[in-house]
Parts: C-alpha cells; structure tokens; sequence
C-alpha cells in the first residue's frame, strides 16, 4: 500500500506540477494601423459618412442619369447636384472633414508611405501645383491624379465617386459625381513638385 500511496502522491506532484507551469501566451502582431490612425479613423469615418449622406439627400428629385456618352448630359447631372451640394456646404471652410487630429494622422501615414519611387509616380501623373478651392469645382482644364496603390492601400475607404487626389504635395477629397473638391491637407507628403505650367 505504501508504494502505491508514494506513487500516486509522485503522480499528482508531477501533474500539479505541469498544470502550474506558466503557459506562452501566443504571438500578437501589432495592430500597426491602430497605433498610427488612433482614433482620428473613426472620427474621419464618421464625417466622410456624414458628407456621403448628404449627397444622396441632395441628389433626391434630380433627373436620373441614364447611361449616355453625351458630354452634355453629363454635365448638366454633374453641375446640377455640384450647385446643390455647393449651397449646402455653403459654409464649408479646410478643416471641415480634414480636422486639424485628422489631418496630422493622414501626414503621419502618407509620410511613412511615400518614397523616391512614389514621389516620382504622384509627380509624373499629378496635375501639378495650382489654385483651387473648397467647395468648388475641380478645374476641366487640369487632369486628375492617381493616388499609388501602395498609399491608397493604407487610407481609409472612401465613399463611392469621392476619391483621394495629389495637387502637388496637397491631399485633396474630390467628388468625381458632382466634381467638387470637399476638403484638402495642406502638404500632405514630402515630395517636390513643380508648379502646374498651365
């Protein structure tokens, strides 16, 4: 009995033993996109919804735009929606969706993103540096940039017809339906872009 008694106390020892050993924990990744965004995400999410929102109250007893490849047609949509949107942001000044938190989370990401290599793609495909303002019209005369892949990857999702754009180093929201320009960051990367010559 005695050596069964020993034996089974060695037993009970030895699996206490295992079950009191301190497990791994597993292997976290950083959430890199958290750490960097903070919560100035949610904040942008929030206003880009907001202005999506809007549009598709404005775009209420608009005529439908029929699939048609008569610039015309498409103009007359385009500037209809553009003067409704303009009236009711008439007040919308930098800032409104670019806040200043905002605005420092999308440098701090654009900074970390942009290399020779991507300074050379936005400057080779980038309408350059030239006036325009919030609210209004994105210049017909001027071509519209790309925003790399690469960089597009890491911003936040846009709405559908609002897309990012480079003038020059600046970062601008522009809605491609009704071709306004909703906001911008001013320097947004460091890249050295000559002034549009048009």
């Amino acid at each position: 009995m005695g050596s069964i008694a020993a034996a089974a106390v060695s037993i009970l020892v030895a699996s206490g033993a295992g079950a009191q050993a301190p497990a791994t924990p597993p292997a976290q990744t950083p959430d890199f996109r958290v750490e960097i965004w903070g919560d100035a995400i949610v904040d942008f999410n929030a206003r880009i919804a907001a202005y999506a929102a809007l549009r598709s109250a404005l775009e209420r007893g608009l005529p439908a735009l029929a699939v048609t490849t008569d610039p015309t047609e498409i103009l007359r949509a385009e500037t209809a929606l553009a003067e409704r949107i303009r009236v009711a942001r008439a007040g919308a000044r930098q800032g409104d969706i670019f806040t200043r938190r905002i605005s420092a989370a999308f440098r701090r990401v654009l900074r970390a993103e942009t290399n020779v290599g991507r300074c050379a793609a936005i400057r080779d495909d980038g309408p350059g540096q030239f006036s325009y303002r919030t609210n209004r019209t994105y210049p017909k005369e001027q071509p519209l940039s790309t925003v790399p892949a690469g960089i597009l990857a890491v911003l936040p999702a846009l709405p559908p017809d609002v897309q990012y754009r480079f003038i020059g180093r600046h970062l601008v929201l522009h809605d491609t339906r009704a071709n306004v320009i909703l906001d911008r960051i001013h320097d947004a990367i460091r890249c050295e872009i000559p002034r549009s010559p048009r």
